[in-house]
């Protein structure tokens, strides 16, 4: 009688006979369908509501962008989870837990609140479970679906971004030797691998692939010069006209800018403006290109602009401060975190280079590479977007010439750069010769800088970006 009882249970289930015994019936009960009925052949598990924790920066609210998993797959501690997007930075959230996962609470964009319910887990309940989390009882599983879900090996730990990058370099993660906490691959570790099979230092791409370096016995081929003007073609976009209007919410980065756009309303905004002879910085770069090139670095002018901005806030330490919310201390920082604004299909982000004073214009290419890179992917971290302490926008990437920057706070002064312009100008002798004319905008808060101050700085500046030669005297 007992054994037919024990069949008739839904929350039990033998594989084979001979696991089968005789049991007490006072161990036996049957008032709640999930009650859990332990055996040596059957395992439980409990359900965890994973909670999405605090992530800093007195975050709320986030944006549910990518789940790296779905209902059913088995995880590990550390294993990916989600991407999720704040106002201020993307993140990715990781299990505390070994298990499986039983429910998604959120679908593809929408907002998932701190200390919510993010996913459900289910967890051997031999093994315990935080008391922070709330525990779900539930049927065990039956052996075949243990078998189905079982984890084959150890997982390697790496984030999204790295595996991506392994993956599209053909690399085995098992392979790579991670330096991180706990063995986890950094991205570095996916460099050092590639410069150890090619022979060469690789520094991250500015595209999510790595380019490899060159063989010694091939030349950079030249660009083609295209002196005609490009005429701007209009993004390909199916339009849909439906009539009626649309109400969206404001959130990620573009929550973010009203903030910070509205904190700035606050500022007392001049503006100065001039133009910068690049003619020779031109010939430079076109001689360091295919040196930068084989080092896996896309050298643009934005690092040059930036070194020379971080020699000249070391003459003028007032430009690279903040000011408090009571306008009675000025806070002089130590460090040059220089800002680049980006355009991303996120919106506008300004991701920093930080320490530029003690860095060299490869490296600063190098570090804006990786910005970029990031940024295209969505991928930047709240490290890389906050700390800033002077910013520089290059609105000359898609036409502009003139600009009236927005200060960014907790900052005191921001550049705009126009687009690069072939124009007649006369030299020393009165002759004609042809130009390569960059126009620069600077907003700075006239509450504690003034005029005089942010022309002797923009024309130290310019004499660096003028005269590159002369930067090496004042490089560190």
């Amino acid at each position: 009688v007992c054994i037919h009882r024990v069949r008739s249970c839904s929350s039990i289930r033998f594989i084979k006979s001979k696991y089968v015994c005789v049991f007490d019936k006072s161990a036996l009960k049957f008032s709640h369908q999930q009650r859990l009925f332990r055996t040596s052949a059957v395992s439980c598990g409990q359900i965890v509501q994973f909670k999405l924790s605090d992530i800093g920066e007195g975050i709320t609210e986030v944006t549910v962008k990518e789940w790296y998993i779905k209902e059913g797959d088995s995880v590990s501690q550390f294993d990916s989870i989600c991407e999720v997007q704040s106002d201020k930075a993307s993140v990715t959230i990781t299990s505390r837990y070994d298990g499986i996962i039983r429910k998604l609470h959120y679908n593809l964009d929408e907002i998932a609140y701190v200390g919510k319910p993010l996913v459900d887990i289910e967890i051997d309940a031999s093994k315990g479970v935080a008391p922070e989390e709330d525990v779900v009882e539930t049927p065990p599983m039956s052996h075949e679906e243990h078998t189905h879900q079982e984890i084959k090996g150890h997982k390697t730990l790496a984030t999204p971004a790295v595996r991506r990058l392994a993956m599209e370099n053909n690399i085995k993660l098992s392979e790579v030797v991670g330096t991180g906490k706990d063995n986890r691959i950094l991205k570095e570790d996916i460099l050092n691998y590639l410069a150890k099979q090619t022979g060469a230092i690789l520094p991250p791409s500015p595209k999510p692939e790595i380019i490899p370096p060159l063989p010694k016995s091939e030349t950079v081929p030249a660009a083609p010069k295209d002196k005609a003007r490009k005429v701007p073609v209009p993004v390909s976009r199916p339009i849909v006209f439906s009539g009626k209007d649309k109400t969206e919410p404001i959130t990620g980065f573009h929550k973010a800018m009203v903030k910070t756009m509205s904190a700035a309303l606050k500022i007392p905004h001049f503006g100065y403006c001039d133009e910068i002879d690049l003619t020779q910085l031109v010939q430079l770069r076109e001689e360091l290109k295919p040196l930068a090139q084989i080092r896996g670095v896309k050298l643009s002018f934005m690092p040059f602009f930036i070194k020379a901005a971080s020699l000249g806030l070391l003459q003028y330490p007032i430009l690279n401060a903040s000011l408090d919310e009571s306008c009675q201390n000025v806070t002089y920082k130590a460090s040059h975190n220089i800002g680049v604004a980006m355009d991303t299909e996120q919106g506008l982000i300004v991701p920093n280079v930080k320490n530029v004073q003690v860095c060299s214009v490869f490296e600063i290419a190098s570090e804006l590479n990786r910005l970029q890179s990031l940024g295209s992917a969505g991928q930047l971290g709240t490290n890389d977007l906050t700390g800033g302490t002077f910013t520089l926008s290059n609105i000359g990437t898609i036409g502009g010439t003139y600009a009236k920057p927005v200060i960014l706070p907790p900052e005191v002064a921001i550049g705009a750069l126009g687009k690069i312009q072939v124009l007649p100008r006369f030299n020393g002798k009165g002759e004609v010769f042809k130009a390569q004319i960059m126009n620069v905008s600077w907003s700075a808060d006239h509450r504690i800088i003034d005029g005089a101050t942010m022309a002797r700085f923009s024309n130290l500046w310019k004499s660096y970006l003028e005269n590159p030669a002369s930067m090496l005297l004042d490089l560190k």
